[in-house]
């Protein structure tokens, strides 16, 4: 693959603008980049401004491409942190690429925009599975052990195992195994100790396929394919003609919009009581997911993000300060995906055939406990999303 790119030296979102200083400007036109907390000096951004930012984030994933294979995807001893470093930052310029893209698309060259976008979602999306299974079967074991009351013990850390030579394997942050009975699980009831060994067991074969599927994605023609288009984003972004004279700010205007249109239907009211009796109406139900009431939650998180990117783009890049309750805000939405998607995976592991009645009581527990954990989250976010007139 590195014969394919000749130059490979050298990749979450908050708040609107609060409603007063909005109704104070022309409709359309803001007097400055207020978006996510932020403020920078009034007057127009041109389409330069999103060139040069799509440039550095192509090159920032071609640096980080470059680190992970010369780490060998963690599997070379000593490389596992940087390429968990190196994978992280992959997704992280293959989201700011996309979202770009998305929210500057009238700038754009459009047949272009449309094909590369999902390939960098379906690169970012891929690299995160490996992570996200660790991290959930982290979560889990250590909300057993608290809900047991056993103290938590060290849980070895996992680095995944290569299934076949080929390119660089994105390996996940550390995955913790089940605690071992001499170090923690033997304070642990019975049932709570056989619900961590299954889910350590699930998880662990979900994380497994994961690697599997991102090994077999870094040595595709596909991710080849997408890797070259960057390459050549890093030195021409293909805008339209009109596109250097037209101010960007409109545009992300309308991406905040977008949020807080998302975030005005939130059941916010709902979310800021100690109990919100609606979040478990469907709670026996056998459906994979009763919860109807996260999607609507994991659509603002995603707007938060783009808006966040935007303000990037309009600010210069990466690193603008954020005003501390509209950071708190994107946390909170954080920890309700977390916890919603730990919530799903006890349920899911509580459905396994003919495991015993204390098992199948003690996944309940997790369960429940998650979503209280999804409930706190959504308080959180209602507590620190700036109020009009605040």
């Amino acid at each position: 693959m590195a014969q394919r790119h000749h130059d490979l030296t050298d990749p979450g979102g908050h708040g609107p603008t609060d409603p007063a200083v909005r109704a104070a400007a022309p409709a359309g036109v803001p007097t400055g980049n207020t978006v996510a907390g932020n403020t920078v000096a009034a007057g127009a951004v041109a389409g330069e401004a999103l060139a040069g930012y799509l440039r550095g984030q192509a090159t920032d994933f071609l640096r980080a491409l470059r680190l992970h294979r010369e780490t060998g995807g963690g599997v070379a001893a000593g490389g596992a942190e940087d390429s968990v470093d190196a994978a992280r930052a992959l997704r992280r310029s293959a989201r700011r690429i996309s979202a770009g893209l998305h929210t500057f698309r009238p700038l754009l060259d459009a047949d272009w925009s449309e094909r590369i976008r999902p390939e960098l979602a379906w690169v970012s999306g891929t690299l995160a599975l490996e992570h996200a299974c660790g991290a959930r079967l982290e979560r889990l074991l250590l909300a057993l052990h608290r809900l047991s009351g056993a103290a938590a013990a060290p849980v070895p850390a996992r680095v995944g195992v290569p299934t076949q030579a080929g390119p660089a394997v994105p390996a996940a942050s550390p995955a913790p195994a089940a605690p071992a009975p001499a170090s923690g699980r033997g304070n642990l009831t019975v049932g709570a100790a056989k619900a961590g060994a299954l889910l350590d067991r699930q998880l662990t074969l979900a994380r497994t396929r994961a690697h599997s599927t991102a090994l077999q994605a870094l040595g595709s023609s596909r991710f080849h394919a997408v890797a070259d288009q960057v390459a050549v984003l890093a030195s021409e972004v293909p805008l339209t003609p009109a596109a250097s004279t037209t101010d960007l700010r409109p545009l992300a205007a309308a991406a905040q919009e977008r949020l807080a249109d998302a975030v005005a239907a939130l059941p916010l009211v709902t979310a800021g009581s100690p109990y919100n009796a609606e979040a478990l109406v469907h709670g026996l139900s056998p459906d994979p997911a009763p919860h109807p009431q996260d999607t609507p939650w994991h659509q603002v998180r995603l707007l938060l993000r783009l808006h966040r990117y935007a303000c990037e783009v309009l600010d210069g890049g990466p690193g603008t300060p954020v005003d501390v309750r509209l950071l708190a805000a994107g946390q909170a939405l954080d920890r309700h995906r977390d916890a919603a998607e730990a919530a799903s995976a006890a349920a899911q592991a509580a459905r396994t055939p003919r495991i015993a009645p204390a098992t199948a009581y003690a996944l309940g527990v997790l369960h429940a406990d998650q979503r209280h954990e999804v409930e706190a989250a959504r308080y959180a976010f209602q507590r620190s999303w700036p109020k009009r007139n605040q």
